[in-house]
């Protein structure tokens, strides 16, 4: 039957790998969770002094290094100087060079949000007016690439390591004090602790590279580890570090003196280590909340002991799960898993699983919002994610209890199995006897031909016969068996819902996204005096040739200050889309002598060309100018005006 159970195992596991892997490549290793709502300039403002300082307005609190906010003209050389500045709130200002010429100049922030994730961005403003730029406006976050990928794993990695050790550890305390002397259990709960430690020292090395550069040679660079031991992260990670040095201790405790103890001292070892064992776990938990997604926002002080509850419950329940499966597929025949210890745990994990709805009711509230969030961000659609597992693994846990109910001390097939077990006994001691009679020469008991080392062989062969005895009635129980498929399956989902739990706690939370984006929406607002839409300008021409008749349609949508993008439409006199040889278009706004600022769009289809990221620089009554050429000689420029703003 085991052989039968085997490959449907393997199977399942690589499933789940396969689908781990995924989410973790899917998702970006982690979003900005501090957005930028505001800046002065404004982006793809044009002013007519050059300012005296740049400033930039975040959703939350950042940390700021030296080169954090960079300022580079049109040349790509830096004209910032000093370093960044606050001056209260979440505003941040770095002062400027005097004298500065007119033209386009680029801002480039590199900062780290207050809940530990890097930010990174780009924006341009000009002086005078607009002009060419060697600067591209776009910033690659520090953590794209291999940096980013690795740190995502190690987060998910701690987060596995974190639930198999406290988790292990409570179920052999709370439910099954046998498993302190079980092998397969001791070591499940030891190679918990000693991922926990490996991917807490790998996220250490991998922090200073992670929040600057993203560079591979960066790992090691001790500057920069010095410069993450005094950061709010960084301190959580050597405390969770030291922990876990008190967490080996515990763990020694746990599965050395533990076990050779009497029932008595069992019992008051037991409460001493159920104390002390609480205060680490809970202690390694809020190394987590302390420096993420609880530590900021709405009530911190509440959030964080929530966030450290949340994290031992599904210790307890995951962790508590995985060391089920371990020890009913792994535990020795003369130490089964018995029904009471199931038992124990089902209570256990029910507990856990209303802890975990209420402090997650409360978690997605101070995250999300509102319930549109749910649905319109990022974090929302993870958590709506996270919550069906859950209810899935809810629906396969009732299916367990429902097994672990039918289990009986001595099943009748397993009864049965013994009594035919019995019946071969004498024939198989009387083979056992006639083989060491001759291999020896005499008895088993004699001692011409090494008696005494041929009695020890027999008394082992006899412990192999009567455990693996043992195994064959434990395994003919049909109803551990269907607990052993239905654990499995629960162990499963809870793989795929860890994986997805990583990946949310990197996402930016919904409240601050739909709030970044309300800001920003205001900040275009006030910028252009108020909301636009989009604008279309139909523009008849004739070129004076053959078939140079015809309509040109500008669409300018959101036709306001900064990025818009422009769709051109050419018909004939029939109506129909018809291709030319050439459209370009031209900006001007003649009130601020600026322009004209030349639009080359790209041909899409028959009769339509597209540009976008067409920068408008403020607002005003533009004149929008449509060159047409029909022929190699037969061309035309058209122009209507658009009010921007």
């Amino acid at each position: 039957m085991t052989q039968t159970i085997a490959p449907r195992v393997r199977i399942l596991v690589l499933l789940l790998l396969a689908v781990t892997g995924a989410l973790l490549a899917g998702a970006a290793p982690a979003s900005a969770h501090a957005a930028l709502t505001g800046s002065d300039p404004g982006q793809g403002a044009v002013v007519d002094t050059a300012p005296a300082q740049v400033s930039l307005t975040f959703s939350e609190q950042i940390a700021v290094s030296d080169d954090a906010v960079r300022v580079l003209d049109p040349k790509g050389n830096r004209v910032d100087k000093g370093t960044p500045a606050n001056p209260g709130g979440t505003t941040y200002t770095v002062r400027l060079l005097s004298g500065l010429p007119d033209g386009t100049y680029t801002v480039a922030y590199q900062v780290v949000s207050a809940d530990s994730h890097p930010v990174a961005g780009a924006f341009t403003f000009s002086i005078g007016a607009p002009s060419e730029t060697s600067v591209s406006a776009s910033a690659p976050a520090s953590d794209d690439g291999l940096i980013g990928l690795l740190y995502g794993i190690g987060r998910y990695v701690s987060y596995a390591g974190f639930v198999v050790m406290a988790g292990g550890a409570a179920f052999v305390l709370a439910c099954w004090g046998r498993g302190a002397g079980v092998r397969a259990v001791q070591r499940l709960v030891v190679s918990g602790w000693l991922t926990l430690t490996a991917a807490t020292l790998a996220l250490l090395l991998l922090r200073g590279s992670y929040t600057t550069s993203g560079a591979v040679g960066d790992v090691f660079d001790l500057s920069l580890l010095g410069d993450v031991l005094q950061t709010k992260t960084g301190a959580a990670l050597v405390s969770r570090l030291l922990l876990l040095a008190a967490a080996a201790l515990f763990i020694a405790v746990l599965f050395g003196a533990y076990d050779k103890r009497e029932a008595e001292e069992k019992r008051d070892l037991t409460f001493g280590l159920a104390i002390g064992g609480t205060v680490v776990a809970a202690g390694l938990a809020a190394s987590w909340a302390m420096s993420e997604h609880a530590s900021q926002g709405l009530q911190p002080g509440v959030a964080m002991p929530v966030d450290v509850l949340h994290l031992l419950a599904v210790a307890a329940w995951l962790g508590g799960l995985t060391t089920l499966l371990v020890a009913l597929y792994r535990a020795p025949a003369d130490t089964p898993v018995d029904r009471d210890a199931v038992q124990r745990f089902s209570r256990l994990a029910f507990g856990s699983v209303v802890a975990l709805a209420v402090t997650g009711v409360y978690q997605s509230w101070r995250q999300l919002g509102s319930w549109s969030a749910l649905t319109d961000t990022r974090y929302g659609q993870l958590l709506l994610a996270k919550i069906g597992l859950v209810a899935v693994m809810v629906a396969t846990a009732s299916i367990s209890r429902r097994w672990t109910a039918r289990l009986a001390e001595a099943p009748v097939p397993a009864a049965r199995e013994e009594k035919k077990e019995k019946e071969k006994q004498p024939a198989e001691a009387g083979k056992a006897t006639e083989a060491g009679k001759n291999k020896s020469g005499k008895d088993e008991s004699g001692a011409e031909k090494g008696g005494d080392a041929r009695a020890a062989q027999l008394a082992r062969q006899r412990a192999a016969m009567e455990s693996a005895r043992q195994k064959r009635l434990r395994d003919a129980d049909p109803h551990r068996f269907g607990l052993r498929r239905s654990v499995l399956a629960e162990a499963g989902i809870a793989v795929v819902l860890l994986a997805v739990t990583t990946v949310l706690t990197q996402t930016e939370p919904g409240r601050t996204e739909q709030e970044a984006a309300a800001a920003t929406s205001a900040s275009s607002s006030a910028s252009t005096g108020q909301g636009t839409g989009a604008v279309t300008l139909n523009m008849p021409f004739d070129t004076g040739g053959e078939n140079g008749k015809g309509v040109v349609t500008i669409d300018l949508d959101p036709a306001r200050v900064g990025d818009n993008d422009m769709h051109v439409y050419v018909e004939g006199p029939d109506g129909q889309a018809v291709d030319i040889p050439e459209v370009k278009v031209a900006l001007t706004l003649s009130a601020k002598d600026i322009g004209p600022l030349p639009v080359v769009p790209d041909h899409i289809a028959t009769g339509h060309w597209s540009a976008s990221g067409v920068q408008i620089p403020m607002t005003g009554d533009w004149k929008v100018e449509v060159t047409v050429r029909t022929s190699d000689i037969d061309q035309v420029t058209v122009s209507k005006n658009a009010k921007i703003g």
